[in-house]
């Protein structure tokens, strides 16, 4: 199957490049050392709806297909990881479960803000106590005349220390005395009385994606802000997740294919015995067997890009290209370091960023070993 782009595609392509080169890029490393989100990028995505990328143009998004929307968190993760998870997470997280199952009033009310980047918003799923283990959720919604009250705690929220919106998922339970129901999912609203910020993350990477604890005490939030209907949050996390796989795949491709640029461009610059380390045998395994790498991986993304596109079955696709793309991030990455050398290992070169923010990709958006499971049981349904 080939995957060639179209006209309108090339020229969108184009335009977010000389963005990264001009507003991403050299802010880069400061945001990765500063661990500082960069809000200031924001907005100047959201004129280009880059945080609405796949939402129809009739919220105000850009409109444009999964194929087009892999292929821009690629690029941004080739430069800036940081920046490619913020964009990833906007366009699955955040507008998909609107766009999938919120209200017609919902739609217009939040998804032309986050396109148009006057707005970020943040998906809250993962607890203390509830990772891999969703149904272990230990916040609640106790409902109260026209409204519920949520109380708990979230925590690894990218983005929650800068958020104007969180999507919050909590068992509702009837009353203070009743059993909790199914899980369900919330329009939260982080200027509202009771929710607050706890611990910002000290991380290994994307620093420049910056994780924060969500509390919630008392926080009271009527009842057309539920997405969907009371007890569908399980399966909105579920579909919703499958579906951010496809951003984090493409994340872990950007960041492959960056550290393989750096390492190739090193390597023809480097001279070792009166000649570029290219030139050793030794060198050019390395880097062939990243190339191969790199190119399974993005055939896997693009296929599962290409499924969703069509209407056709793309899940099982998806989990298989974050699993593989996750893992060849971490390894390309490494073999950028030995190709670099001492270099490799110092700040002054971008392959030990691209090697911190490679392992992230591993564990969320679900663990390797959660995909392995996932895929396993699409592999039994297929027996």
């Amino acid at each position: 199957m080939i995957f060639e782009l179209r006209e309108d595609q090339k020229v969108i392509l184009n335009i977010v490049k000389k963005f990264i080169r001009e507003e991403v890029e050299p802010i880069a490393e400061e945001i990765d050392r500063d661990e500082r989100f960069p809000i200031e990028n924001i907005a100047k995505m959201g004129a280009m709806r880059i945080p609405g990328a796949v939402v129809p143009r009739k919220y105000d998004g850009a409109g444009l297909d999964y194929q087009t929307y892999v292929r821009i968190v690629e690029e941004f993760s080739k430069t800036c990881a940081s920046t490619g998870v913020i964009i990833a997470g906007a366009n699955s997280l955040l507008s998909f479960p609107i766009l999938t199952w919120g209200t017609e009033e919902q739609k217009n009310k939040w998804l032309p803000l986050l396109s148009r980047g006057e707005l970020f918003g943040v998906f809250g799923l993962t607890e203390p106590e509830a990772g891999s283990d969703a149904s272990n959720m230990k916040t609640v919604a106790v409902a109260d005349g026209d409204d519920y009250i949520l109380n708990g705690t979230k925590h690894f929220i990218t983005g929650g220390d800068i958020a104007g919106m969180a999507i919050i998922f909590a068992g509702v339970k009837k009353n203070a005395k009743s059993k909790r129901a199914p899980m369900s999912a919330f329009i939260v609203e982080t200027n509202t009385p009771g929710f607050s910020v706890g611990r910002v993350e000290d991380k290994l990477g994307i620093r420049g994606a910056t994780t924060a604890e969500l509390i919630l005490e008392d926080v009271r939030i009527p009842k057309e802000n539920i997405i969907g209907k009371v007890g569908l949050g399980f399966r909105i996390a579920l579909e919703t997740l499958a579906c951010g796989r496809l951003g984090v795949a493409a994340q872990a491709l950007g960041i492959a294919q960056g550290a393989y640029d750096a390492a190739i461009s090193y390597s023809m610059e480097r001279k070792q015995f009166g000649k570029a380390i290219f030139n050793f045998q030794a060198i050019q395994f390395k880097l062939v067997e990243m190339a191969v790498k790199i190119e399974n991986a993005r055939n896997l993304i693009y296929k599962s890009a290409y499924n969703k596109d069509n209407g056709k079955p793309f899940e099982k696709l998806a989990a298989m290209a974050k699993l593989y793309a996750s893992d060849i991030a971490s390894e390309v990455a490494d073999e950028a370091i030995q190709i670099h050398g001492g270099f490799g290992y110092m700040k002054d070169y971008p392959v030990e960023r691209f090697y911190r923010d490679a392992r992230i990709t591993r564990i969320y958006e679900g663990t390797n070993e959660i995909h392995k499971m996932i895929i396993a049981n699409y592999l039994q349904k297929e027996i």
